[in-house]
């Protein structure tokens, strides 16, 4: 039984989140996120508290309350010259940052450095940050998947959506793809997303980010699926914050942009007999059955 069926939709039916990630990241980042959910078929996002650019972001979710938004927990900043680190006081989670105060690049940094105290304190930290501001999130997702990258955070990330009543992010394929092990990780009761795709470097090195797209859309199966995407434009603004990492660079976002606001798209979806579902459909439904 796949996870549209235990929330008692038909068999059949062909369910899809179009999600874009990183929204805060940057005001470029902010932009194209908006544009892709007024224009486009993006129907979910989710917005990176620590970042500079949250302020902005935050405002348009308390004046959007129509478009899903979640947050990004966020505990690894993979830029070069582009910065971050925790909501909370450096020497309050001394273990999630580097020797300047910035999270760390990879997740194997955080994976060897992090303590499972000061990883939940600030996702905690970013959850209540949100919240006092104003938001009313539909979910809780990671940046990176960076909870995946220990058994201990992912149970952290698991009860933090417990605490706070938001259903949580959790699939397979991005477990394996930051090394944690569903069998071990997935206990009974968890509700999973049934297939997650996101671009690979090679569809992006060779131009067949697109297609590869276009070949999501064409062959989806039955269930809860969800394509992850990072609009941005390729302005001189996100060249700064990517340089020298084309993996999600620039271009790349605006490929996601362009691919996801054109009517071609949008017509796939009815060709193809996609619904489109959201964390705020999913919620409700969890709450019929319970």
């Amino acid at each position: 039984m796949n996870s549209a069926q235990k929330l008692s939709f038909s068999e059949n039916t062909k369910l899809l989140i179009i999600h874009a990630d990183d929204a805060g990241l940057s005001h470029s980042e902010n932009m194209a996120t908006i544009q892709s959910l007024e224009k486009g078929i993006v129907n979910s996002y989710s917005i990176m508290v620590p970042c500079p650019w949250f302020y902005e972001m935050a405002v348009y979710a308390k004046n959007n309350p129509q478009f899903d938004n979640g947050i990004h927990l966020t505990l690894t900043c993979e830029w070069e010259n582009y910065k971050f680190g925790p909501v909370l006081p450096v020497s309050e989670v001394p273990s999630l940052v580097d020797e300047n105060g910035h999270f760390f690049k990879k997740r194997e940094l955080l994976r060897k450095n992090a303590s499972a105290e000061d990883v939940k304190k600030e996702l905690q930290a970013q959850i209540e940050k949100a919240i006092k501001f104003g938001l009313k999130p539909t979910h809780i997702d990671s940046h990176m998947y960076s909870v995946g990258s220990h058994p201990a955070f992912f149970k952290i990330y698991k009860d933090l959506g417990e605490k706070f009543d938001l259903p949580v992010l959790i699939n397979e394929q991005l477990m394996q793809m930051v090394g944690l092990n569903p069998k071990l990780n997935i206990k009974e009761g968890d509700f999973l997303i049934d297939k997650t795709y996101v671009g690979e470097f090679e569809y992006f090195r060779t131009g067949e980010l697109g297609e590869y797209y276009n070949r999501v859309l064409e062959n989806l199966t039955n269930g809860i699926n969800l394509i992850l995407i990072h609009p941005a434009f390729d302005d001189s603004e996100m060249k700064g914050v990517t340089i020298n990492h084309p993996n999600f660079g620039s271009e790349w976002r605006q490929i996601d942009f362009d691919f996801f606001t054109s009517e071609k798209t949008m017509s796939k979806l009815k060709k193809n007999n996609i619904e489109l579902v959201t964390w705020s459909d999913i919620k409700k439904r969890k709450k019929a059955h319970n």
